[in-house]
């Protein structure tokens, strides 16, 4: 009895480390290259791959920069399509993959993915623009990036969209009870982050990102890594859509050392509200009706930025433009007319 119960604890430690340890591979799209792609080189390190849409006609002294959401996201092609009608109003558009995602570079020592990190590539791409201010449109995490971002230099900035808006960092946990008022008649969406998070991932994957946080190491490849990261979008972004018919087909591109480790140091940041709470740059606040995010935490973007406008788009979830992208670009055109 005594070797069959040693026997029996060998065998399941050699299936509980097969599972830690061994490479898994995710049916996934393979990462490929868009023909508009450009590069920059920064000084911080980080070689940022973009897509650049140059303005027609007169153009505004005032450039747009997406930020994407994630963190670990990346641009797309239907996001480049949709934010295209900008350039027709004057605008130099400019759309990144943030460094450790899309066409951008992995970085070997994953330590180095920080907030701070992509604030200081931010600054830099905005002087590449050569425009002395800039235009925001900043969705979920790319929200809580531009925020942080004003925190430091709102001398830099003109206007900001913010679109689906994550909670801002340092989070206040109470505003995730904070009803909404009927008039915006939010619901929630018919799936949740939970469900997604808890169907894709498995051992290796709590693993990976229990080694990234506590060691600093990867334990897979960015490769084996990101694909993985592109099959759990697949299944979150079901609790990103109001009508589960129109969830978006996985797409590559996602970091997931990037993701891991840049919110690992979101909770390190400086608290930004002191210094944003008296901050007069007109801002837009766009929420789907489904949209996945508590009501408090949008809220406190009204809160804080004082000069402020809310849309409420109606059959939209997280990814406004995925269900109403005319209402969602016509909204953003309208707001930088005034």
């Amino acid at each position: 009895m005594k070797r069959f119960i040693k026997y029996t604890l060998a065998f399941c430690l050699i299936i509980c480390l097969h599972q830690i340890f061994w490479p898994r591979s995710y049916q996934v799209p393979e990462l490929g290259k868009r023909a508009s792609t450009q590069y920059w080189d920064l000084s911080t390190g980080s070689r940022i791959a973009y897509t650049m849409i140059s303005a027609k006609g007169k153009k505004k002294p005032s450039s747009i920069i997406y930020l994407h959401g994630g963190p670990g996201g990346h641009i797309t092609d239907r996001v480049i399509q949709v934010l295209t009608p900008l350039s027709n109003d004057g605008y130099d558009v400019y759309l990144y993959d943030q460094l450790g995602s899309g066409q951008s570079n992995r970085l070997a020592n994953i330590e180095e993915y920080t907030t701070e990190r992509h604030l200081n590539d931010l600054k830099e791409i905005i002087n590449k623009t050569g425009s002395d201010k800039i235009i925001l449109i900043g969705q979920s995490w790319g929200a809580i990036l531009a925020v942080l971002f004003v925190r430091d230099s709102p001398e830099k900035i003109e206007k900001i969209i913010f679109t689906s808006p994550g909670p801002i960092y340092p989070v206040r946990m109470e505003l995730a009870n904070l009803n909404p008022p009927d008039s915006v008649h939010l619901s929630p969406p018919f799936y949740t982050n939970k469900q997604g998070n808890d169907k894709a991932n498995n051992v290796r994957t709590r693993a990976m990102a229990f080694w990234a946080t506590t060691f600093n190491q990867k334990l897979a490849s960015d490769e084996e890594a990101d694909n993985f990261s592109t099959y759990l979008s697949s299944e979150v972004d079901k609790s990103t859509v109001c009508d589960t018919s129109k969830v978006l087909k996985p797409d590559a591109g996602n970091g997931f050392y990037a993701a891991t480790m840049t919110m690992k140091s979101l909770s390190e940041v400086q608290d930004p509200r002191p210094k944003i709470k008296n901050v007069k740059i007109p801002i837009l606040v766009i929420k789907g009706q489904c949209d996945n995010q508590q009501w408090g935490f949008t809220n406190e973007y009204l809160d804080l930025f004082t000069n402020h406008q809310l849309t409420v788009i109606s059959k939209a979830g997280h990814y406004i433009s995925v269900e109403q992208p005319e209402f969602y670009i016509n909204t953003i055109r309208k707001f930088l007319s005034k």
